[in-house]
């Protein structure tokens, strides 16, 4: 749930009130908070470009190389668990310092051109160069991922050819998710929320570690393990159970100026209880995905959604906190980073397909095909970037204008 105090008074109250806050705030978070929402889509392109070589998706993946290894896995799924709760409850937190600065006609504005209009004009492009990279490694590339060889089946024989997949939002799912949790911005901001943001804010820390995490359950019992992309045009209602709710502890992080502190000297025991909650999860988590996901016995999945609440909630506190420790100042690079990561994610899944399609027949390993593949999409990423974005209309769209 998105929550938004707007009540007649108390909005002006906040409204006074809340410019000197944001302003606060932005000289106190928003270098590592924009560091932090940069690295995670940077962490975006390696995950993607590391499930070529998982043995648990190989059978599901276009790209899936005869090169796997199990470290992917082990490293790649850790991250899956709260690399996209930590950007949503980013997301939360500016979409408050933008109500707080512009007030819910500009947030509004501003989100259309930042999010809506991205997605409307950028998806479509990325499917048909995804669909044209798949045609056409279907028919050049010789050792073909499972998916690859039935593309190539079902062209050769397309009266045998089974019904294509239901139309998706890929990557950009995380986009087509937040215009529903701005419009319930919207929506919520008509009732009043104070007195359980007073709660929120007067919270002890021990309380929230271990009951916010149980508030997570009812969505993720909805889905298997691991976590899916809620990829669907159809609104997946666990992703609004989960990631929304990350979204609107950000949305009260703005005003709650302490809650990081409160937490600062326990990152460390967070983090090690995660990796103990890891070792158990990956020991339960099938080892090669299938779809349809089979069923598994009721203990066993509450056992699994426990860690994966956990697991999100610690380790994203711990990402916070790290990174206002060594991360709260003015950084050229990590500006650049943060400006450039919004096209890089954008672009990157079309260019990861090409480039690996092309490495699928090489004798290499799959650590040099994956530093590889890496390196060639972050490289054309920053490029394109540089030289037919930054300055130009598309910049402007994804970034606001630049002086």
């Amino acid at each position: 749930m998105v929550v938004i105090m707007n009540s007649t008074d108390e909005s002006r109250l906040y409204e006074s009130a809340a410019s000197k806050t944001s302003e606060q705030a932005l000289q106190q978070r928003y270098h590592y908070l924009d560091s932090l929402r940069a690295l995670a889509m940077i962490a975006g392109v390696l995950f993607h470009a590391a499930l070529a070589y998982s043995s648990m998706l190989h059978g599901l993946w276009l790209s899936a190389d005869s090169q796997q290894s199990e470290v992917v896995d082990v490293v790649g799924f850790f991250t899956h668990l709260f690399r996209m709760p930590l950007f949503f409850l980013i997301a939360g937190f500016f979409a408050a310092y933008l109500v707080a600065t512009r007030g819910m006609k500009g947030f509004i504005t501003n989100r259309v051109k930042r999010v809506l209009m991205p997605l409307i004009i950028f998806l479509p492009l990325c499917l048909w160069a995804v669909v044209a990279a798949m045609l056409n490694a279907a028919n050049t590339v010789e050792n073909k991922s499972p998916v690859l060889a039935m593309v190539a089946r079902a062209l050769a024989n397309p009266a045998d050819a089974p019904p294509p997949p239901p139309p998706s939002t890929m990557h950009m799912w995380f986009l087509y998710v937040l215009v529903f949790l701005y419009v319930l911005t919207w929506a919520f901001s008509y009732l009043d929320w104070s007195g359980l943001r007073k709660k929120f804010i007067q919270i002890k820390p021990l309380v929230f570690l271990l009951g916010f995490p149980l508030l997570l359950m009812p969505g993720l019992l909805l889905v298997g393990s691991p976590l899916p992309a809620p990829d669907s045009f159809l609104p997946q209602l666990w992703a609004f159970g989960f990631f929304g709710l990350f979204f609107a502890v950000g949305y009260w992080m703005f005003k709650n100026d302490n809650l990081i502190e409160k937490f600062s000297c326990d990152w460390w025991w967070m983090l090690i209880g995660s990796v103990l909650l890891y070792v158990l999860y990956y020991q339960l988590i099938p080892k090669q995905i299938v779809f349809p996901v089979p069923s598994i016995e009721i203990h066993l999945k509450i056992v699994l959604k426990l860690c994966e609440a956990y697991i999100a909630v610690w380790m994203t506190l711990v990402c916070l906190v790290l990174g206002k420790r060594y991360l709260n100042r003015a950084n050229r690079s990590m500006r650049f980073m943060a400006d450039s990561s919004y096209w890089i994610y954008i672009i990157h899944v079309p260019l990861l397909f090409a480039i690996q399609y092309q490495l699928m027949d090489l004798n290499w390993g799959w650590l040099t095909k994956f530093a590889v593949s890496v390196i060639a999409t972050l490289v054309i990423g920053v490029l394109s970037y540089t030289l037919l974005v930054r300055w130009t209309p598309i910049g402007w769209m994804l970034n606001g204008r630049r002086k």
